[in-house]
């Protein structure tokens, strides 16, 4: 039986070099692009992307996988409102959960510590939700 599936991210889009985010927050990100990179099919990007804290590790409480993407920010907030006031960028929690009909489903509902950490940075919270049938 196939098993359900669910990963996080953490993402800055907009307008920026990604190398002055790292500098600014001392973290690096796992995957960044900036405006002019090529995509794999060979059209530009025409925004750049700065991403952290990429989480595969399933919990059933997908809120888990939320805390431990977003912990290497909790004690950035300011610094994020400041990259975002001055770059007029966009943050984004993503969740991508994959759930097969007949698993058990997972609880996609953040915590408070998620709301309270997205609401003080304006962070949105995405959920691209993929439902397979097995049959």
């Amino acid at each position: 039986m196939t098993k359900n599936s669910c990963y996080t991210y953490f993402r800055i889009t907009g307008d920026f070099d990604p190398d002055i985010i790292s500098a600014r927050l001392g973290l690096q990100p796992e995957k960044f692009w900036r405006i002019g990179d090529k995509r794999r099919n060979g059209t530009e990007y025409d925004f750049a992307s700065w991403e952290i804290g990429r989480c595969e590790q399933y919990d059933v409480l997908t809120e888990n996988q939320m805390h431990k993407t977003i912990a290497p920010l909790f004690d950035k907030v300011d610094l994020l409102n400041r990259i975002k006031e001055e770059f007029d960028v966009e943050f984004t929690l993503e969740i991508v959960p994959t759930i097969y009909v007949g698993n058990t489903n997972p609880c996609l509902a953040p915590s408070l510590k998620v709301i309270d950490f997205c609401h003080a940075t304006r962070t949105e919270i995405d959920i691209d939700l993929y439902v397979i049938d097995q049959e």
